[in-house]
């Protein structure tokens, strides 16, 4: 584990919100509609000044403000979200090629959404509602198989996990069989992952649940590292392995279920980006956490700018996008053997 100092973590931090603040200005200004920089510094400062009035808005400012602001922020809050759940199910499963979809979250997720799809009930807060409570089900019933012996097992975990998704993918199939054609488009589009309706009013459930999660996910950071090193030896030191497991499963759980619900499957993003961060910063779960939360927000923004300009006026899904990135640089690194980093 690489020496981490406090003049280290600030660097890291500093170099990290700046690139940030770099792809949201990038993602900003990128899109179909020309608005260029100072525009749409002009339109911002205007509203944070409280000059402009919601009645007599350009249609520049309605893209900006409405569309392209909430939906940036909402993408970089996802990919954060994702990122830090796939560290904990990470040091959960003992393996870092965990990731929040292996355990059966998604699955869980997924057959919520659809069964709201297909009843008619995809609009407004019903579509989150439904898809949030698929994924809850699915946690719930991890943590019982999991707990049958007595003890959380990571290898009955992940067990688990591969029943449970093989189970809600039969949902899923039985599902599209008895969907129309319309409603088939819908659910497709959606287990792609789809960020085009990213809104304030997401943002108002999303933005607390995320930075909550990653709160407490960095003020665990030190019982994080002793459970990397092993159940037996955090017992040792003090660490009671099987209250931590279930609360560390349970806030992964949480902050996957609560972005997925309302962002769809989009994959990769809690299996890349914290090997990357480890790669290059280490182990530490101080600086991993942190670091993994602004470069999972880069990731995932960076990868929805691509996904909706690419084929501007269409968009393609952005868990499209972030596979065909993702999936060649894993297989990257398997093949340089550099899978063992926990």
């Amino acid at each position: 584990m690489k020496v981490l100092t406090l003049r280290k973590v600030l660097l890291v931090i500093s170099i990290l919100m700046i690139i940030s603040l770099l792809t949201i200005i990038f993602s900003s200004v990128s899109g179909i509609a020309d608005i260029r920089f100072k525009e749409a510094f002009d339109i911002i400062l205007k509203r944070l000044t409280g000059n402009a009035v919601n009645g007599q808005m350009s249609d520049k400012e309605i893209i900006l403000l409405e569309i392209r602001i909430p939906r940036i922020i909402f993408s970089f809050l996802v990919g954060a979200s994702l990122s830090i759940a796939g560290i904990l199910f990470q040091v959960i499963l003992k393996n870092p090629l965990a990731e929040p979809y292996i355990l059966g979250v998604s699955g869980g997720s997924a057959v919520g959404a659809i069964i709201a799809i297909i009843f008619g009930l995809s609009y407004g807060i019903y579509l989150t509602v439904f898809s949030f409570t698929g994924a809850l089900i699915s946690v719930v019933v991890l943590i019982f198989i999991s707990t049958l012996g007595g003890e959380m097992s990571a290898s009955v975990l992940l067990l688990g996990g591969v029943i449970i998704n093989a189970f809600f993918s039969a949902i899923v199939m039985f599902l599209l069989s008895i969907a129309s054609r319309g409603e088939i488009q819908s659910v497709v589009f959606w287990l792609m992952g789809d960020l085009s309706q990213a809104s304030y009013k997401n943002l108002e459930v999303v933005f607390p649940v995320v930075l909550t999660g990653t709160i407490i996910s960095f003020f665990l950071s030190r019982k994080l590292n002793l459970l990397s090193l092993g159940d037996e030896v955090a017992l040792q030191l003090g660490v009671n392995a099987k209250v931590y497991g279930r609360l560390i499963l349970i806030l992964a759980s949480l902050l996957t279920a609560t972005v997925v619900s309302m962002s769809g499957l989009i994959g990769f993003v809690g299996l890349i980006i914290p090997h990357i961060v480890r790669l290059i910063l280490g182990s530490d779960h101080r600086i991993l956490i942190p670091a993994s939360f602004f470069t999972g927000g880069i990731y995932l923004l960076f990868s929805d700018t691509l996904a909706r300009t690419l084929r501007a006026p269409s968009e393609i899904p952005v868990g499209v996008i972030t596979a065909i990135i993702g999936a060649p640089f894993f297989l990257y690194l398997l093949r340089k053997g550099r899978t063992e980093i926990l």
